[in-house]
């Protein structure tokens, strides 16, 4: 993409994007001075919850929706605008001519994964706010470089890890800070979803995604920087997460956000080493990445006692399980897509005065040999609202996700998925930010990424 010429100053020192004069159609659109005008890219699945939830905000309009996937614009346009009365929003199929529309103040990007970064970097560059679904990187390398765009562009960028705006998990890790649990030595993620087989489905156009069907999907767009390969559906819409090339398995989707919190309750960054095992079982089909997958990581805890190290356990679980300790069943707990009959997705951190449950809707505490009930929390929050407050402050420092403590989180996901390909245990340079003696897994801090679809070689 050619870079737009433009000028982008510290927010505390320029009049914020919202504040833009805006050409309207009619006059019942009220308070243009205070709108911020919001584009959603990608709109099928998450893409379509972004623009219900921008849509409930005060003086908030998605003003323009943009998908690879022309196919989606006709239900999304008529369930989120026409059958709400709303005014129509500017379609695109390319983001970069997204990024040239000077009206748009922020975007939402709900991509695949290996879009997230690139797509981040080029809005930033053009301008734009924006809040980048999770994982926000999908290599260590472009993570680095989207935090430091972001630091240089001085913009409002938020991590999709959207359980730090909910008050209770806030409560939860203000809880652990204050040793109220004791010495917090080992947290474990969970990420135990019920996933079937994608089976094996020859390339070329079938079933729902016929030629007629194709013909209105920008296909080489969609692969963007990955390797360009035929069509096939398990490298399509969804299945793409347990391909390399797109996702980052389960650990690297639903398990970001049960990481994000483990991370953020131990109060770590950057482990010390990382050791994965695993495996894709059961399943003869196109999967490539495990459904079985425990990765440990080990971090230095100069407060601690004994070895002075905190401990991070990360468990994924494709198929049969159990609720472990009781992880959403507990009746104090709600029942969720998360936590189901099929589904337990959360967070244990353990202490030397007892241990703590950290589930979607909140927490609770266990204390002493006699695991006697605790302190507890409940409520959830609003990160869409997190993000648009941000802008309007023209402050970074409000967001409760900010893009950097996103990169931490992804960085231990894409480090025990190298530790995993690569079947060996990982010791790191915490100072230089990178594996001690081993060229292989260096270079998997990175990957080729397909023209024109490149990351800038300068920010």
């Amino acid at each position: 993409m050619k870079r737009r010429e433009f000028i982008t100053k510290s927010l505390k020192g320029s009049v914020a994007l919202g504040t833009m004069p805006l050409i309207l159609s009619n006059s019942q659109w009220k308070g243009a001075n205070d709108r911020i005008n919001v584009a959603v890219i990608g709109i099928r699945g998450m893409g379509q919850s972004h623009i219900r939830s921008y849509q409930q905000l005060k003086d908030v309009e998605v003003s323009a929706i943009c998908d690879v996937d022309e196919n989606l614009f006709a239900d999304c346009l008529k369930t989120h605008y026409t059958d709400k009365g709303l005014r129509t929003p500017k379609t695109y199929k390319d983001m970069r001519r997204l990024f040239e529309d000077k009206t748009i103040d922020a975007v939402s990007i709900v991509t695949p994964n290996h879009w997230h970064a690139l797509a981040g970097i080029w809005a930033i560059q053009a301008g734009k706010h924006a809040s980048i679904e999770k994982p926000s990187c999908h290599t260590i390398h472009e993570g680095k470089m989207l935090v430091e765009t972001a630091a240089k562009y001085g913009l409002v960028v938020q991590d999709g890890a959207e359980q730090r705006s909910d008050p209770s998990a806030q409560s939860a890790c203000r809880f652990l800070k204050e040793g109220k649990l004791g010495e917090v030595y080992m947290a474990k993620g969970i990420c135990y979803k019920w996933r079937d087989t994608i089976n094996k489905i020859p390339d070329g156009y079938s079933g729902q995604y016929s030629q007629k069907y194709m013909e209105k999907v920008d296909y080489d767009m969609w692969q963007g920087p990955a390797p360009s390969r035929p069509f096939n559906s398990n490298r399509f819409h969804y299945n793409w997460h347990w391909n390399w090339d797109y996702g980052n398995g389960d650990m690297g989707n639903q398990g970001v956000h049960e990481m994000d919190i483990a991370r953020w309750g131990l109060d770590v960054k950057i482990p010390t080493k990382v050791s994965a095992i695993g495996g894709h079982v059961m399943f003869d089909d196109d999967q490539q990445t495990p459904n079985v997958l425990m990765a440990m990581f080990e971090f230095n805890n100069p407060e601690g006692g004994g070895e002075k190290k905190k401990i991070l356990q990360f468990e994924v679980r494709h198929w049969m399980t159990n609720p472990e300790e009781s992880l959403g069943s507990r009746s104090n707990f709600t029942d969720t897509y998360m936590n189901s009959t099929s589904n337990f997705v959360g967070n244990i951190f353990y202490g030397s005065k007892g241990f703590m449950l950290k589930e979607l809707s909140g927490w609770q505490t266990y204390m002493g040999k006699e695991r006697t009930p605790g302190e507890s929390d409940k409520g959830g929050g609003d990160h869409y609202q997190n993000f648009i407050d941000a802008i309007r402050a023209g402050d970074q420092k409000k967001l409760t996700a900010p893009i950097e403590e996103g990169f931490y989180s992804c960085l231990l996901i894409h480090l025990g998925n190298i530790s995993y390909r690569l079947g060996r245990t990982l010791h790191i340079d915490t100072e230089k930010l990178q594996v001690i003696n081993d060229i292989e897994a260096n270079k998997m801090f990175t990957k080729e990424y397909r023209a024109p679809y490149i990351l800038p070689e300068k920010i």
